[in-house]
């Protein structure tokens, strides 16, 4: 069956603000005109609106991270009913529970099934394994990839790695009075964006900034993103006494006109998938110091677009932090050397070309795919 035949069910759990949800906006503009229908269903979010302004319907289906049987029951048959009403082809699964119910309506309709991986894991082995078996999958790195194989034991010929990407900045800029405020009065900036979770490590953020302060009096730490960590951040900042020096700027759907108005980014992550990030940081000419964690080193070449520190270590990146502060000239280059990488490995249209020839290929090989 040829693409313009096709009626794509993306399943995501929500589409909110993280990079599974960018990557999800993607897809539907990189389909919409290759296929005949595109369609997602989720428990909703900040970017459901970012779908309808362009023409994606959208479902409610209840949180598929809860397990209960009731729970399942239900969302087994909002499923089936979207598959009815859409006529549904494909589904496009973003998340393990997502391919969890893929596969089990697949039972009874024989869809093609793909399944794109986010992140790394080291739990519900028996569940991923039986939600990935005999499907398409695409893992966001080679340390995703390296993870599904070797733990999970996925084989390795089933996942293809696609790496993600971000459409080039189209240089509108908003100011943000504060940001120019800060600016035109001579401070560093020094960015984090991200959910405020465990998992990005911002804590360890917040603990570097007394140790920068003390090298560098004029620096504000700029962290963009909402979560459940949100007011133990705060808190932690107040007790350090550099709550004034932390600006919360919560969910902003302008990241990169941010970023742009930054002096370079961090990501302070204690794991990742493929971080969507530093490739947005690098389209904005921005250099990042991140995590040398799995996912963050296969995007940033320490020293050479970037500079990597090791996980949970606040000292480290204050040192880093001030050795980009005060090396203008090293900051530049690295900015430089970042947006070139940008261009050649995670432009959209690489990740646009790569996704039309992935689904061309598993609809012609999935009895194939299936074998594996």
């Amino acid at each position: 069956m040829g693409l313009k035949k096709q009626n794509v069910l993306l399943f995501s759990r929500t589409m909110g603000q993280g990079g599974a949800e960018m990557v999800i906006l993607q897809l539907c503009r990189i389909l919409v005109p290759y296929v005949n229908k595109v369609v997602v269903c989720s428990s909703g979010g900040v970017n459901v609106n970012a779908l309808e302004k362009m023409g994606v319907k959208h479902y409610y289906i209840p949180d598929i991270e809860k397990k209960s049987v009731l729970r399942v029951i239900q969302n087994i048959r909002i499923l089936n009913q979207i598959i009815v009403r859409e006529k549904i082809t494909v589904i496009h699964a973003h998340h393990r529970m997502a391919a969890f119910y893929a596969k089990l309506v697949n039972l009874r309709w024989h869809l093609y099934l793909i399944n794109t991986v986010h992140n790394v894991f080291d739990n519900r082995k028996f569940l991923t394994k039986f939600s990935y078996k005999g499907t398409a999958v695409i893992a966001c790195g080679q340390n995703v990839k390296r993870n599904l194989v070797h733990f999970f034991d996925l084989n390795f010929k089933q996942v293809t790695v696609i790496h993600n990407a971000v459409a080039p900045f189209n240089n509108r800029i908003i100011a943000l009075p504060q940001l120019v405020k800060l600016r035109a009065d001579g401070y560093i900036l020094v960015g984090n964006v991200g959910r405020l979770s465990e998992q990005k490590g911002m804590s360890y953020f917040i603990e570097a900034l007394p140790q920068v302060k003390r090298v560098i009096s004029k620096v504000k730490f700029v962290i963009i993103g909402d979560g459940e960590e949100h007011d133990r951040l705060i808190a932690q900042a107040n007790r350090l006494n550099v709550g004034d020096d932390v600006l919360f700027l919560g969910y902003q759907a302008n990241i990169r006109s941010i970023e742009k108005q930054l002096d370079f980014i961090v990501l302070s992550s204690l794991w990742e998938g493929l971080p969507l990030t530093p490739i947005e940081a690098f389209s904005v000419k921005k250099t990042v110091i991140g995590t040398n964690i799995g996912g963050t080193n296969e995007v940033i070449c320490n020293g050479h677009d970037g500079l990597l520190v090791p996980p949970e270590d606040s000292n480290a990146l204050a040192e880093k932090i001030i050795y980009l502060s005060q090396n203008p000239r090293i900051r530049n280059e690295l900015e430089q050397n970042a947006k070139q990488t940008f261009e050649a490995n995670y432009n959209i249209k690489v990740f646009q070309d790569s996704i039309i020839r992935y689904y061309q290929r598993v609809l012609v090989s999935v009895d194939k795919v299936n074998k594996l």
